[in-house]
């Protein structure tokens, strides 16, 4: 089968690479030429394990490519997927859905003959219907049908999640669109993977839902760690007896410096605004987003703590700033928060993080960036850990400890422990809901 993929950022990319790993000829497209002439080299422009090789073995195969054309890419394709960008909206929490259309409307002009128009994209409910009628006015005498294909991959595990998935999510109106999509996901049906078929509305929902609903899991968790914190009990432990229950489950409920990403915050802004639109407001939703805003400064009170309240001349070493590991994705990280705090607080910061630095440059201005944890904490009077990247989870504690003009630390992904740190010579360790120790404290 002949597929089509409009937009190759994170989504496109990943699942464009996939299907043509199922066999089908994809054709990757982007009005970036410089973004096509470096996949075309066989570079990669995000980070993600295993996409390169992938790439290259479907590259070679025959049965992908990529290409600024839009019109030769859908000609002949049974299928075209939008995965094109749709980032909060300025000022009112909606989804922006410029791109989706944009991308409607030309794909409606260069179809020659029966197609599928997949939203990829995350979008909200009733968008499908709204590219049905753009393409219709586009072009009165095509034959197509529009069809929703929510992703729901993990940055970091993307590849496993779109080879062996939870589920897969599939809206359709007709019969005959229907069975395009099963084809294009015959493997998946082949291995008995979930494809759940549904209307339109219901799998547009379905990916908002789920996105609000794991964010609540984690802010909640987060919101314990900070009673955690006053009474004393320990969130790690906290979490293990809720988790051991079937009916919640373990995942989503590790304390730390709130959610961040491409994702989470995107969706659930979007989801309260869907609420307020349709006169329902989505409270635990609206409440979630401005939890995870106070999780992440109270994650700077922390720090302000350790530093003795004024960071103006301390040299802070940062851990990590991508919102989490595997990954180069900086979106709504909290380390967009919490260095921008420190800088503006007159420290002097160094950042270490294996993939951040292409897109933290940019972003957080006025840092130093290094590669080696131990010679970030040289001379330094704080460590923040903040993203838990595998490189950071065996450190040298003592040897860290002794490099530092005070040794202090801000576990903030809960890595360590109060005894781990104690026992490495460190005058001070903070965590999220945990008992930690200050220099005049005993534990």
């Amino acid at each position: 089968m002949k597929i089509a993929m409009i937009g190759t950022g994170y989504v496109g990319l990943v699942s464009g690479v996939c299907f043509s790993d199922f066999g089908h000829d994809v054709v990757c497209v982007d009005r970036d030429p410089a973004k096509i002439e470096m996949l075309e080299r066989g570079e990669v422009p995000i980070f993600e394990p295993g996409l390169d090789t992938l790439m290259a073995r479907n590259v070679e195969a025959g049965r992908l490519s990529f290409t600024t054309d839009l019109q030769a890419a859908v000609d002949g394709a049974e299928a075209v997927f939008i995965a094109v960008g749709t980032p909060t909206r300025r000022g009112d929490g909606h989804a922006d859905l410029t791109y989706v259309m944009a991308a409607a409307e030309e794909i409606a002009k260069a179809a020659t003959d029966y197609v599928v128009i997949v939203t990829k994209s995350t979008v909200p409910v009733g968008t499908n219907r709204l590219v049905k009628q753009v393409v219709k006015k586009a072009r009165p005498d095509l034959d197509f049908d529009v069809a929703s294909n929510p992703e729901f991959l993990r940055e970091g595990a993307a590849i496993d999640d779109f080879m062996k998935p939870d589920r897969v999510v599939v809206g359709v109106q007709s019969e005959r669109a229907g069975e395009v999509m099963e084809e294009i996901y015959r493997p998946l049906y082949l291995r008995d993977f979930p494809i759940l078929t549904t209307d339109l509305e219901s799998a547009e929902m379905i990916k908002y839902a789920a996105n609000a609903f794991l964010a609540t899991k984690i802010t909640f968790i987060n919101e314990i760690a900070a009673l955690c914190e006053r009474t004393g009990a320990d969130v790690k432990r906290v979490s293990h007896g809720i988790g051991l229950d079937g009916r919640i489950g373990n995942k989503f409920l590790h304390a730390g410096p709130g959610y961040g990403g491409s994702c989470f915050p995107k969706d659930t802004k979007a989801l309260a605004r869907i609420g307020q639109d349709h006169g329902l407001p989505m409270q635990i939703t609206e409440k979630v987003v401005s939890v995870n805003e106070e999780v992440k400064r109270r994650m700077t009170d922390k720090l302000l703590d350790l530093c003795d309240g004024s960071f103006n001349g301390k040299t802070v070493a940062v851990l990590g700033v991508t919102f989490k590991p595997n990954t180069d994705d900086m979106r709504d990280a909290p380390s967009l928060t919490i260095v921008p705090a420190l800088v503006g607080g007159g420290a002097k910061v160094r950042v270490v993080d294996p993939q951040g630095k292409r897109e933290g440059e940019a972003l957080l201005p006025g840092v130093s960036w290094l590669d080696d944890p131990y010679k970030a904490a040289n001379n330094a009077d704080l460590i923040v850990l903040l993203t838990e990247w595998n490189e950071f989870r065996a450190l040298d504690l003592k040897r860290i400890a002794k490099k530092m003009a005070h040794p202090r630390m801000a576990d903030l992904r809960n890595i360590y422990s109060p005894k781990d740190a104690r026992r490495a010579g460190f005058e001070a360790y903070e965590p999220v809901g945990r008992k930690g120790f200050m220099p005049d404290a005993k534990t």
